[in-house]
Parts: C-alpha cells; structure tokens; sequence
C-alpha cells in the first residue's frame, strides 16, 4: 500500500490526508522529513530543537489537514520550518550567536504582504473558476498539481495540442482579467 502511495503526487497525498489517511502522511513524511531537518539544522545547528520543530510542523500538518488549503506542499514546509525556528530563538535568551542567525534569516514575506497575497490568490481562484470546465481543469493540473503537457493529455484523454491550447487560452483569459503585472506576481508567488 505505501509503495503504491509513493508515487502519488504530492498534492494526491494532501488530499488522502484530508480523509483521514494516515499512510498517505506516513509518505509525506517519510518524503520531506530528512529535507525539513537538514534545512532547520543549516538554520539552527542543534539536532534535538531542529528535530522537534519539524515533528511539531508535521503534526499541524495533521491535525490542520481539513482546514488548510495548500498549493505547494514542500514550499509550505519550508517556511514553516524557517517561522518555528525564527517564533523558538525569539523566545529564548538570545545569545550574540542567535542574534545573528536570526537577522540572517530572510524574511521574503511581511506579515501585510501574505494578507495581500492571498486576498489576490482568492481573486486569481475566482478568476480561474469561470474558465470552461476543461480548460480549468488542464489549467489546474499543469500550474497547481506540477503535471506535465504528455501527463496532463494522457490523464485527460486528449492531444498535447489541445493541452497546449487550454493553458494558452486560460493565460490569455487571465491576462485579459487581471493583468500581467498581477499574473507575474501570482507565479512568482506559487514558487516562494
């Protein structure tokens, strides 16, 4: 059964999760696990807090699984492996050494930007939902679930052609709905 779940895509496992399925988050963490603490480790260097706060990050993961709605799944990890880190050395005692971890620590995204963020993102969602059902939905495989054209046409039954043209047509769509400067930011926004 986990074998077969490996090789689900990580937004399939999010949604197996959602219903409760515990192997499916065994995959997930098996899958991210290792990344999640060798990335808080080059933050932090002390193996026993790095190992904490990535089982706290994945235990959230599965007691918030109904109630979040997550594109990237690696990318939602990774900062939140990098907000425990920064949230656990603000509540000590700082140290000369801490105090310059966490100023190294990049903070791409302000508080007030994550709010405009995802008022847009529920804008460019609104904008997506009146695309043709078809179109939406090759659409959603190709910029949301990281398929590709010959997966997406397999999947679907259809050329890579008309693959090809659905995604034209929507980001035509969406250009013409909201913009080019808003649609850079938002697949700017899905790679952070």
């Amino acid at each position: 059964m986990k074998t077969k779940l490996s090789k689900l895509r990580a937004s399939e496992l999010q949604q197996l999760v959602k219903e409760g399925n515990k192997p499916a988050f065994e995959v997930i963490f098996d899958r991210y696990w290792k990344r999640l603490f060798v990335y808080a480790f080059r933050i932090y260097k002390d193996e026993k807090i790095c190992e904490d706060i990535v089982q706290e990050i994945f235990i959230s993961l599965w007691e918030k699984s109904n109630d979040t709605n997550i594109l990237n799944l690696e990318a939602y990890l990774v900062r939140s492996v990098k907000y425990k880190i920064a949230n656990h050395i603000r509540d000590l005692k700082f140290s000369p050494v801490h105090l310059e971890i966490l100023q190294n620590i990049p903070n791409t995204v302000k508080t007030e930007n994550v709010m405009e963020y995802e008022e847009f993102e529920k804008e460019i969602f609104n904008e997506i939902k009146k695309l043709p059902p078809k179109c939406r939905q090759v659409f959603m495989f190709s910029r949301f679930e990281d398929y590709s054209n010959p997966e997406i046409a397999e999947e679907l039954d259809i050329s890579v052609r008309t693959v090809e043209k659905h995604i034209s047509n929507a980001l035509k769509f969406l250009k013409s709905t909201i913009g080019t400067h808003h649609l850079t930011i938002l697949i700017i926004g899905m790679f952070l």
